[in-house]
């Protein structure tokens, strides 16, 4: 079934790095909010700044995980323990919130100055699985999800978004815990061993190694092929093309 077992039924799609070419930008608004951060903490205490690393910190501990998480993470393993604060925090407060809010900010102005671009392989790849009336789900950590998926013009393309506002209301884990495309395949009615999961961040493939389902395939936008293949990926492609071309790696 393009590229997969052919007993898989229901497709479930990650949003950022896998769909649409945001996650770079991501990845720059991480960036930017944890650097102010960490030079206003270094003032502060009168240590040394090292920048937040938009490769490997952004891979390691915030790719692919909800926002608050992915902040708690990275601060921890620079040795910073803020309070955690509340959704009221506005940006730049000392808080996981308020860090939290800074880069949502960011992103979004990132998001409205650059637009939002879908990989064409993978919009392709949706298109033939909705010619042949598949069943198809976009599972993204992100709270803003929907308002990317209409700047790409690509939202009709899906039967139902499990996002984080989603996971928010039902009280769903993030990645990488399996629940929230465990949520997608119920939705759709489908068991996970007959689903396939579609990820680009190594959070998200160990979700769906760890939620059973039938296929985890691996996109690889930036060298990361053996590390996605050791956290769950049953495949490695480089685009969704190849799994029409018949072309995995």
């Amino acid at each position: 079934m393009l590229g997969l077992p052919d007993d898989i039924r229901a497709f479930l799609f990650d949003l950022d790095g896998v769909l649409t070419q945001t996650a770079k930008v991501h990845a720059a608004a991480w960036k930017d909010t944890f650097d102010a951060f960490l030079r206003a903490e270094a003032d502060r205490t009168g240590g040394e700044f090292v920048p937040f690393d938009a490769v490997a910190d952004y891979d390691t501990y915030v790719d692919g995980r909800p926002r608050l998480d992915g902040t708690r993470a990275f601060l921890d393993s620079r040795g910073v323990d803020l309070p955690e604060g509340t959704p009221a925090d506005p940006p730049g407060t000392r808080s996981v919130h308020g860090v939290s809010s800074a880069k949502n900010d960011t992103v979004l102005r990132m998001i409205r100055e650059q637009g939002v671009q879908p990989y064409r392989g993978s919009v392709d790849y949706v298109h033939r699985l909705r010619a042949l009336d598949l069943p198809c789900a976009v599972v993204s950590s992100s709270a803003n999800c929907r308002d990317v998926l209409r700047a790409a013009g690509i939202e009709e393309l899906f039967d139902i978004v499990v996002d984080g506002l989603v996971a928010g209301r039902e009280g769903l884990p993030g990645k990488p815990a399996p629940d929230t495309y465990l949520a997608a395949a119920r939705k759709l009615g489908v068991e996970p061993a007959r689903a396939a999961v579609f990820e680009d961040a190594l959070a998200g493939v160990a979700s769906g190694r760890a939620g059973g389902f039938g296929a985890v395939v691996g996109v690889d936008r930036t060298g990361q092929a053996e590390e996605l293949r050791r956290h769950g990926a049953t495949v490695v492609v480089a685009d969704l093309a190849e799994l029409i071309e018949g072309e995995p790696r």
